[in-house]
């Protein structure tokens, strides 16, 4: 009987679903949004779709990231706001003479790359929030987006303000950097289909064009 009892207790401890280690769950949520918001905008992906591919339920998305909008935010909006807000304060704290500007550039530049490489979801909901309501702007996130950009137009003022260049539209050379990265992300493959230049040459090429323009280009 004591034999039997154990091979019970063993069968049923088998049969019991295992406990997955803390955190899993958000990571498996985090990751599946960022998927599926890679193939389908922010409106057309739904929470239920999010719960089933992260293999968990919906009670859980709700109680780790309180709707579809926190969970885009986390997943996708705060990646790149942050390193924008690292970037800003880098920026303050740099002495312009012992900075070398090819170096602090590549650094920005590179990391806005491999960001939005990482989350092309971010892409399709910039592009589809033209027709987003101010809550929708406001709950995802797109509002946190439009100032950090702003905090990059203010850097780019305070840049030409550097070099004693003035400017009617000083903010447009950050905005048109932020256009150039995303939008060779975005036509990669359209461009080069399924024989890219290398991640390093892009972002050198971006670089190049973001402190030299196309034309006149650092030794």
């Amino acid at each position: 009987m004591e034999v039997k009892a154990v091979i019970v207790s063993a069968v049923k401890t088998s049969a019991r679903p295992a406990r997955r280690p803390p955190g899993e769950p958000r990571r498996l949520l985090l990751d599946a949004a960022r998927e599926l918001f890679a193939r389908k905008d922010y409106r057309s992906t739904t929470t239920r779709e999010i719960a089933e591919s992260a293999g968990v339920t919906e009670y859980l998305l709700f109680r780790h990231f309180g709707s579809k909008a926190g969970l885009f935010r986390e997943a996708l909006v705060l990646p790149f706001t942050n390193i924008v807000d690292e970037f800003a304060l880098q920026w303050q704290t740099l002495v312009p003479e012992d900075t070398d500007e090819d170096e602090l550039a590549r650094h920005f530049v590179e990391q806005i790359y491999d960001v939005v490489v990482e989350h092309r979801g971010l892409l399709l909901t910039l592009v589809a929030s033209e027709a987003f309501s101010e809550d929708e702007v406001a709950d995802a996130g797109i509002a946190d987006i439009r100032r950090a950009l702003r905090v990059l137009g203010q850097i780019s003022v305070e840049g030409m303000q550097l070099r004693g260049m003035h400017s009617n539209q000083s903010e447009l050379p950050a905005h048109s950097t932020m256009a150039m990265i995303v939008g060779m992300v975005a036509l990669r493959s359209s461009f080069f289909g399924a024989t890219p230049p290398s991640r390093d040459a892009i972002v050198d090429e971006l670089v190049q064009a973001t402190l030299h323009g196309f034309l006149h280009r650092g030794d």
